[in-house]
Parts: C-alpha cells; structure tokens; sequence
C-alpha cells in the first residue's frame, strides 16, 4: 500500500542508516517537538538503529503533557460543580491535579465524558440544556480550528449552556523559549507534521534563521523520519541553517490557510502557561471579545486549591530534553500507567508512556 509499505522497506532503510553513519562524526543534539514522533521512534526503534553521536530529545509535543497544573486544576474544580458536564478527550481524565485528578472526581459522581471530537461536546449541550457543558480546550495547532469552528457554531445558534476552557498552546513561541534558555544545545529541530499542515513551513523561518538552527517537517513513519535526521545532518554538517520539508505530501510552505483564518477569526495571541517551562509570551490563544461569551472562564467562578507539581515527578525536565524518562528516580517504579505521577506518563503521546511500553 502506497504511503505504507513503502516507508517501512528496509532496503531503503539500510540506504539511508548508511547515509547517516556517514555524513557526520560530531556529536548532534536533535530535538522532536510531536509526541506522535516521539511515539514512533520509540516504537520503532530508531534510537537504536542510530550511530551514538546522534542524540534525539524529546520536547515538548504532547499537548496534555504541557498544560499546566494549574489549568489541570481549573479543571478537576469545574468538574466538581453541580450541573456541569464535562467534556474531554480521554488523555486528560487521568492527568493527576494538585489533589485529584478528573479520573477519581468521575469515580465520585461527577459527570464527566470523553468524546472524540469537539463536535460531540455541542451535541451534549444541546441534549442537555439544564446543565453547563464544558468542553477542556487541549491541544496544538492541529486541534484547535476544530474546536475555534464548534465555538462559531454555538454562538450562532446562541447555545447558552455551552462553553471552553481554552487551554492551546503554539508551537513556534515554545521553539523560540527553549533556544532562548540554553539549557540544553540544540543542533536542529524535527519539527511536527501535524501541525505543520495547519500552520506551514514558513512558519519556522524565524527559528532557523534567528537562532541559526535547521528545521525540518517530517512525517511519521520509520523512513519518513530517517530522512528527516539525515536533511539535518546534512544542512549541519555545509553549516547551514533553514527550514525543509520531508513531508511534501502533506505539508505546503503556507499551510491551510482556511483552518489559519478561522483561528484568526474566534482566538487571538495570549501568554501561557507550560509545564515545565513556565509562561510563554505569545504562545497561547484565547477567545477574541466577540466569543467571550464561550470562555469558561468568563462563566464561571473558578477556586482552585494551590497548584503543586508533585516534586518526584521529572515530567518538567523531559518536556525540556533535560532528562530522559529513565532519568526519573521513580520511572516504571512508583510512577506507572496505571499509578502515574504526571501526564507524561498518561498520554499516548507522552516520553515517560512511550519510553515504558517500548523500551523499558
């Protein structure tokens, strides 16, 4: 099958691993910033089939993964309200908060569901109109158009009992942090694919051109992402530094322009919150004032306890390409998928998840 058998032939796996082997002897930090890359290398193997010289960083590419403690708890305190349903994808419900998580307050009564789409989450409103519905707004550039288009919708139909916790994040702003930090050096990006079909390839000049650092957008299969490393290495190794895109068949240098407007439309730029990284100017989004009346925020009156990060956990330092998930004193010990002491451990996107079903 096109797309498929293709990119796992191992023909041209061994060509390319040669490549790589060849084209540079200094040691190379490169960073994926997708935890659906994070996943595949992993599940894949492609750290071991690497020389040594390459070392691959997780960043921060799991968007349940960065959402702060505090907004886990804004929504862990909603879900505690009486007449509100909340609506989630399932990667938050066991994300662990301050003192609970959504998992244990469902466990008590409170009425929480997952859903596969935000659409899902206007249906339930409508079907449910003595209650408030609250739909948690997670994710990058490749979810949030959808949810920016359930919130036109409801506000054309004047859907009174429907809002979002807007919790976006942008991907270029946290790219821009982690090189101003310098806490790590980073020799080039394996920027995201997903995202990269919504806000396009130009969108991380800025990165490579500024901070003199390669990027390229690959896709997520094993050779896919092989080739990418080797564009790298390549641009590394002539000193170079610009944005390439492996994934041409999904990815243009502008990006959906239809999915870029409607962002435009309901959300406008605002400072966030990450884990592990703190606030990022520019790197969330939040409702423009026509749309105000959807912000769950605006709705509610939101008392959350004192949000503390569980001091074990080292989800902050993996987010960062500080640590590698078995660098965590209680990796696969204590903290587990079914015990997880952070939401690197929880997602399917997440370092710490990944690293324990493929590696450990």
């Amino acid at each position: 099958m096109k797309y498929i058998d293709e990119f796992h032939d191992p023909v041209l796996t061994k060509i390319i691993l040669k490549k790589i082997k060849n084209i540079n002897s200094r040691r190379v930090n490169l960073m994926e910033v997708c935890g659906t890359h994070t996943v595949a290398i992993f599940r894949h193997g492609l750290r071991g089939l690497l020389p040594e010289n390459i070392n691959l960083l997780t960043g921060p590419g799991c968007p349940v993964c960065v959402t702060s403690q505090g907004d886990i708890d804004k929504m862990i305190a909603l879900a505690c309200k009486d007449d509100v349903i909340i609506t989630t994808f399932g990667d938050m419900i066991k994300v662990p908060g301050t003192t609970s998580s959504l998992e244990k307050e469902r466990a008590k009564g409170s009425d929480i569901r997952v859903v596969y789409s935000p659409a899902e989450s206007l249906a339930i409103a409508r079907e449910n109109p003595d209650k408030k519905v609250v739909f948690l707004g997670i994710g990058f550039e490749t979810t949030s158009p959808l949810i920016a288009a359930c919130m036109m919708d409801a506000f054309k139909k004047k859907l009174g009992n429907y809002s979002v916790l807007v919790s976006h994040k942008l991907v270029v702003p946290a790219m821009r942090a982690l090189m101003e930090a310098e806490e790590v050096k980073i020799d080039g990006f394996i920027c995201p694919g997903h995202v990269s079909t919504t806000i396009g390839a130009n969108a991380y000049r800025e990165i490579s051109e500024h901070y003199k650092v390669p990027c390229v957008i690959a896709g997520f299969e094993p050779l896919d992402i092989l080739q990418s490393i080797y564009m790298i290495l390549n641009q590394v190794n002539n000193s170079e530094s610009r944005v390439e895109t492996q994934y041409t068949r999904a990815v243009s240098d502008e990006g959906n322009k239809a999915s870029q407007e409607l962002l435009s439309q309901v959300f406008e730029e605002s400072e966030a919150e990450w884990r592990g990284m703190g606030v990022i100017p520019g790197s969330g989004l939040k409702p423009r004032k026509k749309y105000r009346s959807l912000d769950t925020e605006r709705q509610f009156n939101i008392k959350t306890v004192k949000s503390m990060e569980n001091p074990a956990c080292s989800c902050g330092e993996v987010l960062r390409g500080l640590k590698k998930p078995s660098d965590c004193k209680i990796f696969g010990k204590t903290c587990t998928p079914e015990n997880p002491y952070g939401p690197c451990m929880v997602s399917t996107e997440g370092a710490c998840a990944a690293y324990y079903k493929y590696v450990k």
